[in-house]
């Protein structure tokens, strides 16, 4: 394994296992035989400083990024994504920081997008037609398995706070993900009132059964949903550490290089 920091213990079969990721842009080398392990039903909460080669990761992992050499396996099976769509086809669906949502359309426009339904028979073969009480129906159904709380689905997302729209962004992604659901900096630009409202959905997609990877730069919103944190620094995972057992303090001075990897706890193999 890359990185010299704690990593015992898989606590089962991981849904995307990287080992060994390679990409180089010209002489700058972005990542660095990187590792990654992502399990069932867990929240991944992938940290690192700025420059760190995170974001490099994470879209090797989505498919914005070809690595130049290095394995990865979903459920298993060997993978390489192409394109974002590959990963999409695949069922790993993500939440951007630039929040990728139409703020000219309703919410069920907005969830549907791309991907809208059409009408059975030949309404919908033939003339195209749009199935627009179904998906209004289904949108309706995914916010409130979600807790998400709109005055009408038909409203536009323009009308929305910051954190609502978030929340439709996650809504999205959550309703056609089967695999995994990427959160990048999903709180970065809202207040503290909304930044507990998208952690509390955050919670509830992985209560839904989907696992999370999230990447943030905020720490206490880190410690206060994730269940394993995975430090990255020059390229590569130095460390994999459990929140319960490793302080802020500790974690933070290992991102920045303040403190050798190998001093943390080592992970808890029955958790």
């Amino acid at each position: 394994m890359s990185g010299d920091g704690p990593m015992s213990g898989d606590g089962g079969a991981a849904v995307i296992e990287a080992r060994g990721l390679t990409k180089h842009y010209g002489q700058v080398i972005a990542m660095d035989d990187c590792d990654f392990d992502l399990r069932p039903g867990e929240i991944l909460a992938v940290i690192g400083d700025n420059g760190a080669g995170k974001s490099t990761l994470i879209k090797s992992l989505t498919g914005a990024v070809v690595p130049d050499s290095g394995t990865m396996r979903l459920d298993g099976e060997v993978v390489q994504f192409r394109s974002p769509l590959d990963a999409r086809r695949a069922g790993i669906e993500t939440v951007y920081q630039e929040l990728g949502v139409a703020p000219a359309l309703d919410i069920t426009q907005n969830l549907f997008l791309g991907r809208e339904q059409r009408r059975p028979g030949l309404l919908g073969t033939v003339f195209r037609k749009l199935d627009k009480p179904a998906m209004r129906r289904e949108a309706a159904q995914q916010m409130v398995d979600l807790g998400i709380r709109v005055q009408s689905i038909r409203q536009q997302v323009e009308t929305l706070s910051g954190g609502q729209r978030q929340a439709v962004a996650v809504a999205r992604v959550a309703a056609w993900a089967t695999r995994v659901v990427v959160m990048d900096e999903p709180t970065a630009a809202l207040g503290v009132r909304e930044t507990n409202q998208v952690l509390d959905l955050i919670l509830r997609v992985r209560e839904n059964g989907l696992p999370v990877v999230l990447i943030s730069h905020n720490m206490p919103n880190v410690f206060q949903v994730a269940d394993r944190i995975h430090i990255h620094r020059l390229g590569r995972r130095v460390a994999l550490v459990q929140p319960r057992t490793t302080s802020m303090e500790e974690v933070v001075a290992v991102m920045t290089g303040a403190r050798p990897p190998d001093t943390l706890a080592p992970l808890d193999p029955t958790s």
